[in-house]
Parts: C-alpha cells; structure tokens; sequence
C-alpha cells in the first residue's frame, strides 16, 4: 500500500466513493465538485478541503483504484507470474467495475489516458507485475489502449499481449 492510500480519511474515502458512484452513473467529465459534495454528504467547503480541484479528485479516485487492482491482479498472478495473465487480470477487473469502465468510455478516454502517466497509477499496477519502472509505464499505457479500444474477445486481447506486450516487455527487463 502506498503512502498516500495510509493517510486518507473517512472523509475522503466518503468523497471518493461518491465520486465514482457519479462517474459510473454520468461519466466521469459530466460531473461537477458540487454534486460530488452532495452526493458525499459534505460542504463544498470540505470537499475542496481535500481535494482541491476537479484534477486532484480525480487522480486521487484513479490512484486509489490502481492499487486495488494492482493487488487482485498480483493476487490473480500469484502463481503463474505471466505477464499476459497479470494484463488480463487487470482488464478484467477493471472492466467488471463500474466505477472504473466509465473512465474507458469514449468522452472519458482521453483524461484516463493522461493520468495513467501519473507514477502512483505506474507503481499500483505496472510495477506489481515487471520490476524495470519504464516497462511498467509502457505496460500501463498498454492497458489503457486495451481498455479504451478492446480487442474483440479476450482470446484477441490474449493473442495481442502474447505476441506484441511479452515478447517487448521480456526483452526490456533489466
């Protein structure tokens, strides 16, 4: 667990929770701090308390959401230690999250994309599974691209990762 995820708040787990209740329900750039702050039972002075702005927010629920991924995907893996089951894993659990897959729809991709650059979401997810930290990034991005535009089934996702993400992510590492 990082640092970060150890002094959070009941407060802020409240808001963060409220957050991505909204964003599964109305998309996660169709929501305001106000309602936000409604839907959490709090002040918009307390929301901005701790979260600022709309960004912090935001980075603050995806941050939160990589590590618990990152750990059902390295509890998924335990075993195997394959890089294409631990990138399945992910998709899967995100996908199965509606909390998470509306960060994935069409009007939403593009802020999803820009913060997968962010070193928390990079150490949640792409480092529980290659050690090598810009594998890890590349390997993110490569999640991302998946969930933003799927393969067919998860045989072609399977087959794109076999062919494509481990033959490049195996070389790479250190």
């Amino acid at each position: 667990m990082s640092a970060w995820a150890d002094r959070r708040t009941a407060a802020e787990e409240r808001i963060l929770d409220a957050a991505g209740e909204l964003f599964a329900d109305r998309g996660v750039d169709a929501v305001a701090m106000g309602e936000i702050a409604t839907a959490a039972g709090c002040s918009r002075a307390t929301l901005y308390r701790y979260f600022p702005d709309r960004t912090v927010l935001q980075r603050a629920f995806v941050q939160r959401e990589a590590v618990h991924v990152g750990a059902l995907v390295a509890a998924d893996t335990a075993g195997s230690g394959s890089l294409t089951d631990a990138v399945l894993s992910a998709l899967r659990h995100v996908r199965a999250t509606p909390t998470l897959a509306a960060w994935f729809r069409a009007g939403d991709a593009g802020r999803t994309a820009g913060l997968a650059h962010d070193s928390e979401v990079v150490a949640a997810l792409g480092l529980a599974v290659v050690p090598d930290a810009e594998a890890a990034q590349w390997l993110v991005r490569v999640i991302v691209s998946l969930l933003t535009v799927p393969g067919g089934d998860e045989g072609d996702e399977r087959r794109l990762v076999e062919r494509f993400v481990g033959p490049v992510i195996s070389l790479g590492r250190p």
